[in-house]
């Protein structure tokens, strides 16, 4: 059925309500939505001219939509098919790469490559790349675990997100913890600034001026870091350590510090510290679990923000950028915001662990 330019659609209460309903709709896609609204327009005795200028398309358009739907009715609002070459792999034979594809390996290799699995599958290079893009497979690409084995770990870990998320009255809660063996190297070479269409440049070699080790403690409340920058990391300057913050924190309130289980937190002179120092409780991090611990969040911003790309002539101007990095950091701080409860990060454990036994190991 042909319609002329001035002509118009007759539309039922039953069609009217029809092409509203799919115009409004959030879940209709915004090209169909248009469409229908080009109909009803149309019935509504609206003038091509006018319809184009409020839609903002062509009169080509209009035409050929009003045109589908007095022919088609809505179904021929929805997009034709797109030409091209149809599909050379059926269902069954895509799911069947598929499953090669995340069951099997090359021989004498670790993982597929697009052209690898292609030769393999007497499949184009295009068309791997296609199956792999599609289902979200990257064979090049892995991701590094380790679960603890700590007997207490469901314990520590509620333990731990109870004090993130229910933080006890009348207390602080610091995550503490060292970063140790910070380098202090200087390139040999000038970095060449960014510029239009390039990045920084960096040399890769550089001279080794020594290093030196970085104790922080988190405040979880305000974010703002307690730090100190010490040559070694043994039981003396952690106690050191642990003398500063009781100088620097509120004397009415009690400490809450979360720690690793790195030896020098347990020493026995820190033990018998910690015993003349009521005020301070420790709570450890279940083992491998670091990440449980938010103050190595704050080191990864540190090292990205102020020591990876940088460059330093000795260890004293290490020294000075932390130091300068931490008091700019504080002026600023917001907390990190912890949502994770215990019982979410049990049930991810639990999922990887069905994978790992899944695996036969």
């Amino acid at each position: 059925m042909h319609l002329r330019e001035d002509a118009t659609i007759e539309l039922s209460q039953e069609q009217r309500t029809e092409l509203e309903k799919v115009a409004r709709s959030r879940r209709t896609p915004q090209a169909v939505a248009q469409r229908a609204r080009i109909v009803l327009m149309t019935a509504d005795g609206i003038l091509p001219g006018t319809i184009g200028e409020q839609l903002g398309v062509s009169q080509p358009t209009i035409r050929k939509w009003r045109a589908r739907y007095a022919e088609q009715g809505l179904p021929g609002l929805r997009s034709e098919p797109r030409p091209g070459r149809p599909r050379t792999l059926d269902d069954q034979r895509v799911a069947d790469l598929l499953n090669q594809a995340l069951q099997t390996r090359p021989a004498k290799q670790t993982h597929w490559s697009v052209r690898s699995f292609a030769a393999e599958a007497n499949i184009s290079k295009d068309m791997a790349h296609r199956l792999f893009r599609a289902a979200s497979i990257a064979p090049h690409r892995s991701r590094s675990f380790k679960l603890s084995n700590d007997p207490a770990f469901v314990e520590k870990v509620r333990d731990i997100t109870g004090l993130y998320l229910n933080p006890p009255d009348h207390a602080l809660v610091l995550c503490v913890d060292e970063k140790s063996q910070i380098q202090a190297l200087e390139r040999t070479q000038p970095v060449l600034p960014m510029g239009f269409g390039y990045v920084e440049g960096v040399t890769h070699d550089y001279v080794r001026h020594g290093t030196t080790t970085l104790f922080a403690a988190l405040d979880v409340a305000n974010g703002q870091v307690i730090s100190r920058v010490r040559a070694q990391h043994r039981h003396q300057e952690f106690l050191d350590f642990l003398r500063q913050i009781d100088k620097q924190t509120p004397p009415e309130l009690d400490l809450h510090l979360i720690v690793d289980n790195y030896v020098t937190h347990k020493h026995g002179k820190v033990k018998a510290w910690l015993a003349r120092n009521p005020r301070f409780h420790l709570h450890f991090t279940p083992t491998y679990s670091s990440w449980l611990n938010q103050v190595e969040r704050w080191f990864a911003l540190i090292t990205e923000r102020a020591i990876r790309r940088n460059s330093f002539t000795s260890v004293r101007e290490l020294k000075q950028q932390i130091e300068l990095f931490v008091q700019r950091y504080n002026a600023d701080a917001t907390p990190f915001q912890w949502v994770a409860t215990a019982d979410s990060i049990l049930q991810k454990i639990e999922r990887i662990a069905k994978r790992i036994s899944a695996t036969g190991h």
